[in-house]
């Protein structure tokens, strides 16, 4: 028969019809219940992305927390390269006159952390060259004026500190984390 109307009683469904349709109904939860495992393992991922993305914020913060308060430390407490001349008093020179490339230039030599300059004025100092060498401020402490006289001078070079010329460049560093070995200038 090829046509039934609604007063057809629809016939029961084979052995087989019946099977099928279970088996299609389980392959039908089995599929959702997959795509619903993958949603929960995208959205897993994606809480550990974010999670692991926070964590990976914080810690780049606080380094460069630390690195900043380091850096800033080191600034407040760096020493001050500055070159004098020490007959009798001991005062405030051109850092020129502590440059060896200058000072070669001009006629004198470096020896034993001093620069001799030749002087052509009569009755000059030793030998007549006059000595330079660098000074040293205590930590945090600004270096005097160019021609300042220096009430108690330090010619001995800090191991272990941050030091700046009167440039502010950064001639020595040291501390935390931060290699000792001097830098282009100093005795």
């Amino acid at each position: 028969m090829r046509f039934q109307d609604e007063s057809t009683t629809p016939r029961e469904p084979t052995l087989a019809e019946k099977r099928a349709r279970i088996a299609a109904e389980k392959r039908q939860e089995e599929q959702a219940q997959a795509e619903l495992a993958e949603q929960e393992r995208k959205t897993q991922t994606r809480r550990r992305v974010m999670v692991g993305g926070g964590v990976t914020v914080g810690v780049v913060a606080l380094v460069a927390a630390f690195y900043s308060g380091s850096a800033y430390s080191q600034e407040q407490t760096a020493v001050q390269e500055y070159c004098a001349t020490g007959q009798g008093q001991t005062t405030v020179q051109d850092p020129n006159m502590c440059d060896e490339n200058y000072v070669q230039s001009h006629g004198g030599y470096h020896s034993g952390g001093m620069f001799f300059m030749p002087i052509f004025l009569p009755g000059g100092a030793i030998g007549g060259y006059n000595s330079y060498r660098y000074g040293y401020t205590q930590p945090g402490t600004a270096a005097p004026p160019v021609g300042q006289p220096v009430s108690s001078p330090n010619f001995t070079k800090p191991a272990d500190a941050n030091i700046k010329n009167t440039k502010g460049q950064t001639v020595q560093r040291g501390g935390f984390g931060i290699s000792n070995k001097s830098g282009s200038s100093g005795s």
